[in-house]
């Protein structure tokens, strides 16, 4: 057997021993037996460095040193799940589900749900080709060389995979691997990790993979996406992904009703603790893919699976104090601050007191033993008090009348929870976080400036409101606390880069109450620039798509405000993007403005999302349920009964996919 020949067998060999070792758990050799081969062909490859392989077995032990990690847009959104406490919930979505779809029989796949990091992983021609992190779900940070090293990834496939496609999953950290790594800690005197999700998620933003190469990091799939794929339900494809030499866990079930998604959950519920990894929850997901594309996905969430969470780990402990903490807008958060308790894998100090009516609906008073748990087991909150612990001398909660940090009295509008300072442009912790938030990922993306060095900036002068932030120079930077010759440097060229992001996230990151992600992309979509947004009357900006009353109020107040378009001119003056650039816009035509069309069906020359994007292009709106407003439905194959019920009862016309394509050549 020639040397190329030899080394090629070694890592088919190889790879099957991994594959056989960390995802079916039935070695068939000894780890003394794998070592020697291993190492024979780690020899091979030194002594013939012609015939390297990126994805040789040889490679899975790290080195390759990443000091930043590259942000990529994901090629199809990682959208999170809506969460549900109860069969109730569970109940209402089925329903929502089937007023959707009709009265179809529906399939459920039921899955665990592990607490770990999300990760995407693209395989190509059957080979790893990156693997990316959630990040905000448009996009992540790669971290493949971290990916490769974990051995349950399958660097290479097998069998009838397609030519290119993603595969979702979760990055876990068992709990004996997580004990081990802690014991060693304790053992050098170092302190141990807090619990095995943050450390899992931590682990993948390492800089040196051969670091984490050491830690026992497993990764369990369980959901494929692409184009064109060989399979027409999701349980289909979880039975594929096996077969392709994927650690997908065995636990998932499909069933055929509410009251077996019930059965499975009350199972789990009682036996999870069983399983040697985190698992919060179930997610149900509808089992058929053509029902799932006709459901599609609200702003945040696909609309044909829901996560159950399971019931929250609830502990008591003292209130010592309550503190209050002011927000970017004025809003005033109470803050319980805990005798530390150990609550769900961390050490919880503080929880949110929500606002004034919460106190007092609770009756929580400072030196009561209260009722803590995580919601959701994420964010801790204070859900009762044992009164039968309270001292006679204890005191009703006041709460504040002034804000904490101004002294400015405090303002409560009508039908409104929380308390405000409305002290907007003198009160420190709200021009700080406004700063802080024009320069998130989501917004202008500032590397090199984090939350503390603009603290710093502000309390040194330098910043106090983010158009200030283009002013700065290295000499008034680099003598800053913590504030090298090198962090001066990135921070000034992260700032340079900013003025590159696009206009709909330079609104978001201008902070207009309401103003979130998804509003920012439509208002700027629909005014096209600052300007035009400026002009734009109560009238106007209640016209267009999801903008009510409260959200178009809040863009007028802003830009009555003087102060605030001082900042945007100075920010045009900049260079900053505030305004739609032709090259982003894919507007075709105006064919289709002030048309609401809805999508149902599988379609032959578009795929959906091609489809969407069409009507948009050419000034149209995409409808997610037909309605009187409908204008059209193009219809293909496998149309939901319901829609079809619906779209005839409102004599809304309904058209083929070469009717729309005819429509929009105006032909």
């Amino acid at each position: 057997m020639d040397v190329l020949n030899k080394i090629q067998s070694l890592r088919e060999e190889l790879n099957l021993h991994n594959y056989n070792y960390y995802v079916l758990d039935n070695p068939t050799i000894s780890d003394y037996e794998f070592d020697i081969k291993l190492k024979e062909l780690h020899d091979l490859e030194a002594k013939h460095p012609e015939y390297f392989d990126e994805n040789s077995p040889t490679q899975r032990v790290g080195g390759a040193v990443t000091k930043n990690f590259e942000t990529i847009k994901h090629e199809y959104r990682m959208y999170s799940l809506d969460n549900s406490y109860s069969k109730e919930d569970l109940l209402d979505w089925e329903n929502r589900a089937q007023k959707i779809l009709g009265n179809v029989v529906l399939q459920y796949t039921c899955e665990l749900k592990y607490d770990g990091a999300s990760i995407s992983i693209t395989y190509e021609n059957g080979k790893l080709k990156r693997a990316l992190t959630r990040g905000d779900g448009f996009q992540g940070d790669d971290v493949t060389n971290n990916i490769k090293t974990i051995k349950a990834v399958p660097i290479k496939l097998k069998g009838d995979f397609p030519q290119k496609f993603e595969i979702r999953g979760e990055i876990i950290l068992p709990f004996a691997g997580f004990e081990k790594m802690n014991q060693e800690l304790i053992e050098i005197g170092e302190t141990p990790y807090a619990n095995p999700r943050n450390t899992a998620s931590g682990s993948l933003k390492l800089q040196d993979s051969a670091e984490v190469a050491k830690r026992p990091l497993d990764c369990l799939l369980y959901s494929l996406v692409g184009s064109n794929l060989p399979i027409l339900s999701h349980y289909e494809g979880l039975e594929k992904a096996r077969q392709w030499g994927f650690k997908v866990p065995t636990q998932s079930k499909l069933v055929n009703s509410m009251d077996e998604v019930f059965e499975f959950i009350e199972y789990w519920d009682k036996h999870r603790h069983e399983m040697p990894y985190e698992t919060d929850g179930v997610v149900i997901k509808i089992n058929d893919l053509h029902l799932q594309e006709e459901l599609g996905y609200t702003a945040k969430s696909p609309r044909w699976a829901i996560a159950y969470k399971f019931k929250a780990e609830q502990v008591s402990t003292r209130l010592n104090s309550i503190s209050y903490q002011v927000g970017r807008t004025g809003a005033i958060t109470p803050v319980a601050n805990l005798e530390p308790v150990q609550l769900a894998g961390t050490v919880v100090k503080r929880a949110s007191l929500h606002n004034a009516d919460q106190i007092e609906k609770l009756d929580i008073r400072i030196g009561d033993e209260v009722f803590v748990e995580k919601g959701g087991e994420i964010i801790p909150k204070i859900i009762g008090v044992d009164f039968s612990q309270r001292t006679p001398s204890s005191e009703i909660t006041k709460y504040i009348t002034n804000c904490p940090e101004c002294d400015t009295e405090l303002i409560r509008k009508e039908g409104e929870a929380q308390h405000y300072c409305p002290n907007y442009y003198d009160c420190p912790p709200q021009i700080i976080g406004r700063i802080q938030h024009f320069i998130t990922r989501k917004a202008m993306d500032i590397e090199g400036l984090g939350g503390e060095t603009v603290a710093l900036l502000y309390n040194n002068g330098l910043a106090t409101n983010y158009a200030d932030l283009y002013e700065l120079k290295k000499d008034e930077i680099v003598v800053l606390e913590r504030m090298a010759d090198k962090s001066a440097e990135n921070l000034l060229a992260g700032i340079e880069k900013s003025k590159q992001i696009p206009f709909d996230r330079v609104l978001y990151a201008l902070g207009i109450r309401y103003v979130g992600e998804t509003v920012a992309k439509k208002l700027a979509k629909h005014y096209k620039s600052i300007e035009n947004l400026k002009n734009a009357s109560l009238e106007e900006l209640i016209t267009v798509d999801e903008i009510g009353v409260k959200i178009a109020q809040s863009v007028i107040e802003f830009f009555e405000n003087q102060n605030n378009l001082a900042i945007i001119d100075r920010l045009k003056s900049y260079g900053v993007q505030l305004e739609l650039d032709e090259q982003e816009s894919t507007v075709v035509s105006a064919i289709l403005n002030g048309k609401t069309i809805v999508v149902s069906g599988v379609f032959e020359k578009f795929s959906r999302d091609d489809l969407k994007k069409a009507i948009e292009d050419n000034g149209g709106k995409v409808g997610s349920s037909i309605s009187s407003k409908t204008d059209y439905v193009v219809a293909g194959a496998n149309m939901g009964p319901a829609k079809l019920d619906k779209a005839s009862q409102l004599n809304i016309p309904i058209i083929s996919e070469d009717d729309f394509i005819k429509m929009i050549q105006n032909d």
